[in-house]
């Protein structure tokens, strides 16, 4: 597994798109912090999970690093290993107080994820509760998601987890901690001036190619060329435009407060009915969503015809696995809710999933960051502002280990990722383990006041979809 992470290249400075979510959070709202719930069979032993974290931040260098920008620069802020990195901060030990449920869990998890990250420290933190009903034990995981995505985040996590309870590798030798590097400032900006100047090239080569390339293409497929670059122009307009009011009549609130909730699916069942439609995994999990969403607000009156919905489409390819950080496109649109019979639902989603894959805008994320990264923070937030506080809901669908995993000698029974909502009223993030589907409810209590009513609801919708097998 260490030869997985090992694989990973981890930039000096954060990616245009990362940067982009680090600046954004001028406005609270739009934060993106990520947290997941391990739930174990028993507790971790204190000494042996601490000495591992201590080998993994020594391995993975962004757990030692924290952010420093430059006012005065446009290139993106740079990760720096903390001179004064603390283990013992980042990881906190604590016992349940209360009847030591997973409602429990969630109650303390909550008020951890509405805390703002000490952004002069490392961006990620673990909280491990012990005491649970029958001798179980929990771990909290933070993360800032300017580190990495979830596909990313998966296998990133791989590092602390062992296919098996005593692993003959656990006492291997501490490798050696990466050695802060104090730049002057001068240095600072013959570094940020090295990178512009290397962005740049890169970019006037992308640019020569595609003249080329268009010129080319001019005198062969005139038609076809002015016809893709308009379907360009509209995608580029798509992917800018401004959702300035939510869709839904009732879940229109927003505040800085979280509530998580979950449900388990099982992952087979699923799966044969997205197979109804020739669809994904995916599908019949938007279907089902959907479905809930219209439950839930047919319940306080209301037949909605469709809701605005983010979904991150994973834009990795051959040349770019390897880059540690995020890879996903944030792909916008209108979900039909209006749509009562599951197997038309989700021949919805497949075609609607589908085309949103096929916008050709999604290949031009890393620029149009870069572009808006040179925009003033407060002119950026503002514009994400006006793009993101009008999103209904966000889904997510990461696949976890389809296997026993263990957090030092501890086996994990349950993983659960909780997601940003980032200006939306919910998050619902699907995360694959060991056969079963464990769905995150991350809900805005301003927008969704009766949370155990909208879970009834998303626990209905997928009722309707596993039933059809």
């Amino acid at each position: 597994m260490l030869d997985e992470v090992e694989a990973f290249e981890f930039e000096p400075r954060m990616s245009p798109n990362d940067a982009l979510m680090w600046s954004i959070e001028k406005d609270p709202l739009l934060r993106s912090t990520i947290i997941m719930v391990m739930v174990l069979e028993s507790a971790p032993d204190r000494a042996r999970f601490t000495r591992r974290m201590d080998k993994v931040s020594r391995n993975i260098p962004r757990l030692r690093q924290r952010v420093i920008g430059h006012p005065f620069s446009i290139a993106p802020p740079r990760w720096e290993i903390d001179p004064n990195f603390d283990l013992h901060y980042h990881m906190r030990w604590m016992r349940a107080t209360g009847d030591g449920t997973l409602r429990e869990v969630f109650d303390i998890a909550e008020p951890i994820a509405m805390q703002g990250f000490d952004r002069a420290r490392p961006l990620w933190e673990f909280t491990i509760v012990d005491g649970l009903a029958d001798g179980g034990a929990a771990l909290i995981g933070k993360v800032h998601h300017s580190i990495t995505d979830g596909v990313g985040g998966v296998k990133l996590q791989m590092e602390m987890l062992d296919l098996e309870p005593e692993p003959l590798d656990d006492d291997d030798l501490m490798p050696a901690a990466p050695h802060p590097r104090r730049l002057t400032e001068p240095q600072r900006w013959v570094d940020a001036i090295g990178w512009e100047g290397r962005n740049g090239l890169t970019a006037m080569r992308e640019g020569v190619q595609l003249a080329t390339d268009s010129a080319s293409r001019l005198l062969s497929d005139p038609v076809g060329l002015v016809d893709d670059a308009l379907r360009l122009s509209g995608s580029v307009a798509k992917t800018l435009s401004l959702a300035l009011e939510p869709m839904s009549p009732i879940m229109r609130e927003r505040s800085l407060s979280v509530r998580y909730d979950t449900i388990d699916v099982d992952l087979a069942r699923m799966k044969l009915a997205s197979k109804l439609v020739s669809g994904k995994l995916n599908d019949a999990f938007l279907a089902a969503v959907a479905g809930g969403l219209a439950r839930y607000h047919e319940a306080h009156g209301h037949r909605v015809p469709a809701l605005r919905m983010t979904m991150p489409i994973n834009i990795r390819t051959e040349r770019t696995a390897a880059l540690a950080g995020n890879q996903f496109a944030p792909a916008r649109f209108a979900v039909p809710l209006d749509i009562d019979d599951p197997i038309g639902r989700m021949n919805a989603m497949r075609e609607l999933v589908e085309a949103n894959r096929a916008e050709p805008a999604l290949g031009l994320t890393s620029g149009l960051a870069s572009v808006l990264n040179r925009l003033p923070a407060t002119a950026t937030t503002a514009l994400f502002g006006a793009m993101l506080k009008g999103i209904d809901f966000v889904t997510s669908n990461v696949p976890g280990p389809p296997v026993p995993v263990y957090v030092a000698g501890a086996r994990m029974v349950r993983q659960i990722a909780f997601g940003p909502m980032t200006g939306s009223s919910t998050n619902i993030t699907l995360l694959s383990y060991e056969g079963e589907l464990n769905i995150g409810i991350t809900s805005d209590p301003a927008a969704i006041p009766d949370p155990e009513r909208f879970v009834e609801c998303l626990t209905e919708g997928f009722d309707e979809v596993t039933k059809l097998v």
